[in-house]
């Protein structure tokens, strides 16, 4: 398979914020707040993602667009990191990403962004799985492979509290997406964290165990829309167009009549996989196909408290930045309260959208 199957959540350590900030210096920014007519949203492949695609090739995104007389470009970047590297730096207004990489990265680097979409969140596709064993206890010693500062390293971390064990007591080995398959083959490979479909590549090896997966953390991996609140802000058009094509798509996809089953075929063919591959993904997805599901998440305290644990995640392995001195380095405002600097927010999770989805009122 392609690498750019696997591209999700590769965040390495090359894209500090440090070099994220050098990028917004030297990049001339088309996402800064302004009236306009014209957008970008970038995707990467991924299956809570792929309806993205499917909403320009069927015309739902443009269908919502001439709606409010805009245009959207729907643009696929091949590497997830990059794409939203190109967000921050300004050359997209808007793209997808998981929560923790909207906080390391965009936030992190000073640029206020909007959760406009609640999507999905993982619920099981990340997994933690060792060899000869079915004892997540049994890791202690080990070396772990996984992509390192990624939501693998954060979903290990928080496996390993649950056996009173934490990051002192293994050795995590920083291996890239596209060997870590190859690597688990070796004799040395006795341990990985990753996610779908290099999960079940994995899961299908002789001796294998599946020993910890995201399932048993619900909502803390979640797939986001998110957008420039500057942007946002002067274009609510672009809002209400982005969310009304979100919930036509969500529509489109459920059930098993033919327009359901083509679109996802579609989704299936765009991803490099077939239906029963893609529908095997979305199995282990949290999909929130209706905005009312969409909007609770959003508003729960549980969000909060999430938001918390990779808050300390990311402080503690470097990733807010030189200038963190804590965790609150940097403020995070959901509709139970904020967490961190009241007076540095960089990160909403703003339900408005989803729940004029709701009302009717796009």
């Amino acid at each position: 398979m392609e690498l750019t199957k696997y591209l999700r959540k590769s965040i390495t350590k090359v894209l500090t914020v440090s070099t994220l900030c050098s990028a917004l210096i030297v990049t001339p920014s088309t996402a800064f707040a302004e009236t306009k007519s014209e957008f970008r949203l970038a995707w990467t492949i991924y299956v809570g993602w792929m309806p993205w695609d499917y909403g320009a090739t069927s015309g739902i995104v443009k269908k919502w667009a001439d709606k409010y007389d805009i245009k959207i470009d729907i643009v696929q970047i091949n590497d997830y990191v990059e794409s939203i590297n190109q967000y921050t730096a300004g050359q997209f207004d808007a793209t997808v990403m998981t929560n923790m990489d909207a906080l390391t990265i965009p936030a992190a680097s000073g640029v206020d962004s909007t959760s406009l979409i609640i999507g999905d969140f993982s619920n099981g596709n990340d997994a933690v799985v060792l060899k000869g064993t079915d004892n997540l206890a049994d890791i202690k010693g080990q070396n772990v492979n996984l992509v390192e500062l990624s939501v693998s390293h954060y979903l290990l971390t928080r496996a390993l509290q649950t056996v009173s064990l934490t990051e002192r007591d293994v050795r995590v080995v920083n291996t890239s997406d596209a060997d870590l398959v190859a690597a688990f083959t070796t004799d040395d490979v006795t341990a990985v964290t990753t996610w779908n479909p290099l999960l079940s590549e994995i899961t299908a090896m002789p001796d294998t165990n599946k020993v910890f997966d995201s399932s048993q953390i619900p909502g803390e991996i979640i797939d986001l829309l998110v957008v420039n609140s500057d942007v946002l802000a002067d274009n609510p058009k672009l809002g209400k167009a982005l969310t009304g094509a979100w919930y036509e798509i969500m529509q489109t996809m459920q059930g098993d009549d033919a327009k359901a089953t083509m679109a996802r075929s579609a989704m299936a063919d765009a991803s490099g996989t077939d239906l029963a591959g893609y529908d095997a993904q979305l199995a282990s997805t949290k999909m929130f196909y209706d905005a009312k599901d969409a909007v609770e998440f959003n508003n729960s305290p549980a969000l909060l408290s999430t938001m918390d644990k990779v808050a300390e995640f990311s402080f503690e392995h470097g990733l807010l930045g030189e200038g963190a001195a804590d965790a609150k380095f940097i403020g995070i405002e959901t509709p139970t309260g904020v967490y961190g600097d009241k007076s540095n927010i960089k990160l909403r999770f703003d339900p408005s959208f989803m729940q004029m989805a709701i009302d009717n009122k796009l």
